[in-house]
């Protein structure tokens, strides 16, 4: 028995040895600036060589290297892989492979990255706060379907993580069974991210991250006047948070249900231009929650930078055959809470009111 275990530790040993001596490798980095054209650059990372110059710009100060000791990686490269992390959300071991790195500076690039690009949230995600911008977002709501004060609709969807380990994990598995984080977004018209909240487990209502959130208790003082937001059934009723009617009876309820559903669309297609163009939150992120929260955060951020500076949409093109099944399972709703306070229903009182006597053409 002693021989057989001397042996191991033998084998062991040498297996170590090998591993620390093994020399280091200095992979071949591409320059896809100039391997690929504007239409495959932006097939692959999904913004334009235009874009990337310019976000690397707000970031290269945050992640470059001071010394050019142990063959460092350029920011540029740096930001290319993280792009390229979530646009496809595969293990780093084959970003690695792609960009000629390993899976450890893989790891530290995706976090150091963005955490750079979450800098940057309070530059590109905005509440609408002065009386300008609250009228044009009011504007441009009321032309969608005549409903009138709106200053964001809002929703929950759910981003697949792996299991955070430890006691509590078990919070995050969501009610389709899969763990997740419920992260919950408020839109525009044009789908931009105007409030974006990412920390709650799976299993949280999404009414109780509302209700939790630094928003509602704006809206709660009043800060926001006579604008509210738009929600569905799973959200309870607020004077300044319209939920439809559950049983519509005359034609104002009606009217205000079809008007509240069209105008609340925005933010289910937001949910789909997102995770279309960063598949990774389709997909799911395999990184430590900590990342994984800022991971969301960036992608929300790089969302609203692109639809700033005009980007495309991409396409899917066949590229994750089941990509449009992975967005709609984000999207768990929940049943209706109960019946409001009936306080809260006068604000949607009159709104329905107001459809009860608007000219429908």
């Amino acid at each position: 028995m002693s021989d057989f275990i001397d042996t191991i530790e033998a084998i062991e040993l040498i297996t170590d040895r090998v591993l620390w001596d093994r020399p280091r490798i200095f992979r071949e980095r591409t320059d896809y600036f100039q391997k690929y054209d504007d239409l495959d650059f932006f097939r692959r990372f999904r913004l334009t060589k235009r874009s990337v110059l310019f976000l690397l710009t707000k970031i290269e100060s945050k992640i470059e290297f001071q010394e050019d000791r142990n063959h460092s990686i350029p920011p540029i490269n740096q930001l290319l892989m993280t792009l390229r992390y979530y646009a496809t959300g595969n293990h780093l071991l084959a970003i690695g492979d792609l960009g000629g790195f390993s899976v450890a500076s893989c790891s530290r690039i995706v976090k150091r990255v963005t955490e750079a690009i979450v800098s940057l949230r309070a530059e590109f995600i905005k509440f609408p706060e002065s009386e300008e911008e609250q009228r044009k977002v009011k504007w441009d709501f009321f032309k969608i379907a005549k409903f009138p004060n709106v200053l964001g609709c809002i929703d929950c969807t759910h981003v697949r993580i792996q299991s955070p380990g430890g006691d509590d994990a078990e919070i995050f598995r969501n009610r389709k069974g899969y763990m997740s984080i419920n992260v919950q977004t408020i839109s525009t018209a044009q789908l931009l991210v105007t409030d974006v909240v990412a920390r709650w487990p799976g299993s949280t209502h999404d009414s109780a991250i509302y209700q939790n959130s630094n928003r509602y208790n704006k809206f709660e003082r009043g800060d926001y006047g006579c604008g509210y937001l738009l929600g569905d059934s799973g959200y309870p009723l607020k004077s300044h948070l319209l939920t439809p009617h559950v049983h519509p009876i005359t034609q104002g309820q009606q009217r205000f249900n079809e008007a509240q559903i069209k105008t609340r669309n925005v933010v289910e297609r937001q949910y789909g231009v997102l995770k279309r163009r960063f598949p990774v939150l389709a997909v799911g992120i395999r990184l430590k929650l900590k990342t994984a929260v800022n991971v969301i955060l960036a992608c929300c951020i790089l969302h609203n930078f692109c639809i700033l500076n005009r980007e495309p949409e991409p396409a899917n093109e066949g590229l994750l055959q089941n990509l449009n099944e992975l967005i709609d399972n984000g999207q768990i709703h929940f049943p209706l809470d109960g019946v409001a306070d009936p306080i809260y229903g006068f604000r949607r009182d009159q709104v329905t009111e107001y459809f009860e006597n608007i000219d429908n053409n």
